[in-house]
C-alpha cells in the first residue's frame, strides 16, 4: 500500500497550478514541490498497475497456501490485505476524482 500512497503524494505534488477566481493561481510551495514531475494520468497509471501488481502476489501467495508449497497463513493473509487496502484506496481516489468531474461539469459559468 505505501507504494500506492507515495505515487498519489506525487502526483499531487505534481500539479502546479489551480484554476481559481482570481488572485494568485499558484499552490503554495508546501503542497507543489520543486522538481518537474510526471502527469497526473501516468501517475494514476502506475498507481493502477501497482494494485495489480499487489493482486498477483496475493493470488500467488493463496495459490501457495492452498498447494501447499511453503507459503504459511500469515504470508497469504498479509499479501490479501495488502492488496485489499490498496484496492479500497484505488477507488476511494477514483470516486473522489468522479465526483470532481461532475462538480467541475455542473458548475454555472
Amino acid at each position: 500500500m505505501q507504494p500506492i500512497v507515495n505515487a498519489l503524494g506525487a502526483a499531487v505534488s505534481g500539479l502546479r497550478e489551480l484554476p481559481g477566481a482570481g488572485g494568485s493561481n499558484a499552490m503554495p510551495a508546501s503542497v507543489a514541490g520543486g522538481a518537474e514531475s510526471a502527469p497526473f494520468s501516468d501517475l494514476l497509471t502506475d498507481a493502477v498497475g501497482q494494485v495489480d501488481q499487489l493482486e498477483k502476489q496475493a493470488d500467488a501467495a493463496v495459490t501457495g497456501l492452498m498447494t501447499g508449497t511453503g507459503v504459511d497463513v500469515h504470508a497469504a493473509m498479509i499479501a490479501t490485505q495488502k492488496a485489499s487496502m490498496a484496492f479500497e484506496l484505488t477507488l476511494a481516489v477514483r470516486n473522489k476524482a468522479v465526483q470532481a468531474y461532475q462538480s467541475v461539469i455542473g458548475m454555472q459559468f
